[in-house]
This record gives structure tokens, C-alpha cells and sequence, in this order.
């Protein structure tokens, strides 16, 4: 049976039977299967100033879905979406047998290398948006890092990732509806004063709708796309059979960790109610501060969030054409948010992309999309303020003896413990003066020293391991400094770690 979590208004309890709700006197609201009977839970908010009239009548809430997918915001078809992804090693073998050709016609390998980037680029982030599902969470999760591209291939990559992270085909008004109705109810238009039918923005697994509800606050929406679960399974399958074709596309990034992450956090991702708690969490931990903003859960259900609406500058935009202080500002608030959330959420919110951030007039950063999350009771684990601290401080055997102890260097792996700090220490440079300037070239050296399969630094890192209780800190805050290093930020890092990374002065 799904679960709805509402207000404080009187809300409706199902007909097992027939899966249709029905009125009922005890507050709470579920429809669906009869097999389980969660309680649902309320959310209490304070009401708007402003109330918006009433949402128009439609008759198509409970037309069926037609059989096939025809129409649908997501393609649902295993075999249709298998060939879209399987055309993408395909398209990029057969782009590089005719670049090959035409430098035998004369064709510099600059041209022709611009040329395959730009149209590999456009074929695969054409491919991943139009499938949504895991296929374009995969796209998001690889745009963060685009800054590590060399420039002069990164253009093509840096336009079809952020068209990537803002936009995609929306669903059909007749099945959000279809959603609506099954996981708020038929009555699921008296929620609303007024609903907008037409997406605000879309995402890998559902979109967003603008509305108002019933006591006038302005909400946001978010619906998930019908056989999104089966779809982002699928998609996460096939990708992870490409991993090392797409590891060129991003130099420096482990595709493969990456995609299997992805895949085992899907569950997380698929069920809204529990985004919803992870974002009510973060609204508590965050609650009153003058720095940062997660809006308030309204109402939720397994397919279907609403939140308070919001509004401010994305990120995305800042990096396209913000100001040094925007820019600036930017950065500083992204890096508090990240490290303070430990220790003040006993969470880490786990999908860094530009998307996810709002810079508003009030100075503050607005955080929203929480389905992601790392859950850390304990908060940040000091071992890694301590890793930050000794090869900060070149302290290189002891350095090598805590990786040892927390499982990054293997019991039957020998590393001279010098190679381990020349590999560490540019990572920690930033901590090295008050205020460091994040820089895409600073990103594109860091990838290139540890891609170039000549160096030291290369084959340190192969030898290096990665504890599977480290895998998703690393990869969010490899994230957040991706995004740093998009926006061009200069902060004090230092200081920010300084106070919330514990073992980092200890």
C-alpha cells in the first residue's frame, strides 16, 4: 500500500479493492496495495499570506495508459532503450574509423580530434538525456566533472552537459495526472489551489511541477516518471557494461566505481518518501541559519514529493555568467554546506551537481534534491582531517600508516610512503593558504598528473585502494570541488575546514 504523508487538513484512506480512495475521519492518507499498511505522517507548516484560486477540472485523471510507451517522458521498452544505449560505443568506434580516414586526407589531427569530441559530446548527452532513468543520472553525475577537460575539448562536453542537467522531454499532462491520482488520491486536486500542468524542470527519474496548495504557500512538485525503477535498473545494467569507453570522456574519473555506486543506491533514489525524510532532516539541521536554505517537506508519497517553493540564482548560471563576488560567494557557501552537514545533519548530501544549488538575494544557497544522501551518525570520520593534516604538514610515514589503517593501502601492497604524500599533497594544497583559487586549470592538472600513465603519481594511485566505506565521501567531495572548480571561486577553504572537519586540528 503507498503511503502519503500530508498536512494537517483531513485526508483520505483508500479502497484496498480497487486501489481508489475513499473518505476516512483519522487524518491520514495511503493508496494502493492492501499487502502492507504503513502509517502515514503528518508534516505541520505555517500557512501562506496569499491564497491562489482553485485548479481547473479535467477529465483525464484516470484514462489507462496505453499499452506501449508512445508519448511517454521516459521509453520504457528494455530492448528500445538497450539499442539507444548500446549506439553510443557503436557511434564513437565508427566516428573514430572515419576521423582516421579523413587525417588521411590532409584533416590535421587537432580537426579531426575537435571534431570527434564535439560530435561524441553531442551523440552521448543527446542519448542519456532523451533516456532519463539511470542513463542521465549518469550524465549528471559525469558533468561535475568537465572542468578537469582539457579546454580545448571541453566546450562541446561543457554545452551538452549543462543543457544535460537543466532540461529533457517532459511527461504528458494525462500521466502526471495518472501519478497524482494513484499516490495522493482521486481528491488529489483539493490539495492544490492552483496546479501547473506544464514541468518546470525534469530530472533523471521524475520532473517538477510549479502549484499552490490549499492554504496558499507556493510548492514544488515533483513527480516520478512511471517505470522510472525499471528503467534506471536497466539503463545502470548496460552502462556499466560500456564503463571503459565512457572512462575517456572524463579524464581522471573512475567511470566504473562511479556507475556501480549509482547502482547500488538506486533504491534510495526511487522511493520519495524517503528523499522526504532526508530533506525534513536537513531542514531541521539547517533550520533558522543565515547561510543556508532546504525547504520544508509539505507532502510526500512513494512517487511524489511536495516542498516549499523556491527561488534563486542556479548555480549552472553562475558558472556560465555570474560575477567574481556571486562566484565567489558561491563557492564559500557550497564548501559550508558540505563539510558543516556532518556534524549538524549527521548527513552528507551525495549528488553534486550544479542543478542542485541556488545562490539567493538573501545571500543565502538554497539546497534541494536530497534522494542522494550518506548517513553518517558519527559524523565525518576524523581519519580523514588527519590525512588532510599529515600531508599538509609532509609528515609522510604517517601519513602512509593511517591510509593503512583505514584500508587505502592494502595489507599485501608495499608503497614507498614518499610516493604516497608527492601523490596527496597537490590534493591538499588548497588547505595550504587562507584563501585558495579554485581554477578549471588547477582541475586539469590535477587530472592529467594522475592519468598520465608515464608518471610516478599514476602508478601510486593504481596501487592505492579505495575502502568501500570511503567510496561515496570521496566521490561527493571530489563533486563539490569539481563544482568549485567550474565556478572559478577563490575561498577560505582552510578556515572552513578548520572548523568543521574533525581531526583535522586534533
Amino acid at each position: 500500500m503507498t503511503e502519503y504523508r500530508g498536512g494537517d487538513e483531513e485526508l483520505e484512506q483508500p479502497d484496498t479493492t480497487t486501489g481508489r480512495a475513499q473518505a476516512d475521519r483519522n487524518g491520514s492518507h495511503s493508496v494502493g496495495d492492501s499487502a502492507q499498511n504503513n502509517t502515514a505522517q503528518n508534516d505541520t507548516a505555517q500557512s501562506s499570506t496569499t491564497q491562489t484560486s482553485t485548479t481547473q477540472s479535467s477529465n483525464d485523471d484516470n484514462a489507462d495508459l496505453s499499452a506501449d510507451d508512445e508519448g511517454t517522458a521516459l521509453p520504457r521498452r528494455t530492448m528500445a532503450r538497450t539499442a539507444k544505449l548500446a549506439s553510443l560505443p557503436l557511434g564513437m568506434a565508427g566516428r573514430a574509423v572515419g576521423g582516421w580516414g579523413r587525417r588521411l586526407t590532409g584533416q590535421s589531427a587537432d580537426e579531426v580530434n575537435a571534431n570527434l569530441s564535439a560530435k561524441a559530446a553531442e551523440q552521448l548527452f543527446e542519448v542519456l538525456g532523451t533516456l532519463k532513468g539511470g542513463a542521465m543520472k549518469f550524465g549528471q553525475a559525469l558533468s561535475v566533472f568537465e572542468a578537469a577537460i582539457p579546454d580545448d575539448l571541453a566546450e562541446p562536453y561543457r554545452d551538452a552537459l549543462t543543457r544535460l542537467q537543466a532540461a529533457a522531454p517532459p511527461m504528458p499532462a494525462r500521466q502526471t495526472h495518472r501519478v497524482l491520482t494513484e499516490q495522493l488520491g482521486r481528491s488529489w486536486r483539493q490539495r492544490f489551489a492552483s496546479f501547473d500542468d506544464d514541468p518546470t524542470a525534469s530530472a533523471s527519474i521524475g520532473q517538477v511541477h510549479r502549484g499552490v496548495w490549499h492554504d496558499g504557500r507556493e510548492v514544488a512538485v515533483k513527480v516520478q516518471y512511471p517505470g522510472a525503477d525499471d528503467a534506471l535498473r536497466g539503463d545502470l545494467r548496460q552502462l556499466q557494461r560500456f564503463s571503459r569507453l565512457f572512462q575517456s570522456l572524463v579524464p581522471g574519473t573512475d567511470v566504473k566505481p562511479l556507475l556501480n555506486e549509482l547502482a547500488e543506491r538506486m533504491d534510495e533514489e526511487l522511493d520519495y518518501r524517503r528523499e522526504a525524510d532526508n530533506q525534513r532532516a536537513f531542514a531541521k539541521a539547517f533550520a533558522g541559519d543565515e547561510r543556508v536554505l532546504v525547504p520544508r517537506v509539505v507532502a510526500s508519497a512513494p512517487k511524489v514529493v511536495v516542498s516549499e517553493w523556491v527561488t534563486g540564482t542556479p548555480y549552472s548560471e553562475i558558472i556560465r555568467s555570474g560575477t567574481k563576488q556571486q562566484r565567489d560567494d558561491a563557492g564559500r557557501l557550497l564548501s559550508e554546506f558540505h563539510y558543516s552537514s556532518p556534524a549538524r545533519a549527521h548527513l552528507l548530501h551525495s549528488d553534486p551537481h550544479p542543478g542542485n544549488f541556488m545562490l539567493r538575494e538573501d545571500g543565502r544557497v538554497c539546497v534541494i534534491d536530497f534522494g542522494a544522501v550518506a548517513r553518517l551518525p558519527h559524523g565525518a570520520p576524523p581519519a580523514l582531517g588527519r590525512i588532510m593534516r599529515l600531508a599538509l604538514d609532509g609528515r609522510s610515514q604517517e601519513l602512509y600508516d593511517v591510509l593503512r589503517a583505514e584500508g587505502f593501502v592494502r595489507p599485501d601492497t608495499e608503497i614507498d610512503p614518499d610516493d604516497v604524500y608527492a601523490y596527496l599533497q597537490p590534493i591538499v594544497a588548497p588547505l595550504e593558504q587562507e584563501r585558495f583559487h579554485f581554477t578549471r586549470q588547477w582541475a586539469q592538472e590535477q587530472a592529467l598528473r594522475m592519468g598520465d600513465l608515464r608518471s610516478q603519481d599514476f602508478r601510486t594511485g593504481r596501487s592505492l585502494n579505495l575502502p568501500p566505506h570511503w567510496l561515496l565521501i570521496h566521490r561527493v567531495t571530489a563533486g563539490a570541488i569539481g563544482i568549485l572548480c567550474q565556478l572559478d571561486a577563490e575561498l577560505p577553504l582552510r578556515s572552513i575546514v578548520q572548523r568543521w572537519q574533525p581531526g583535522f586540528d586534533d
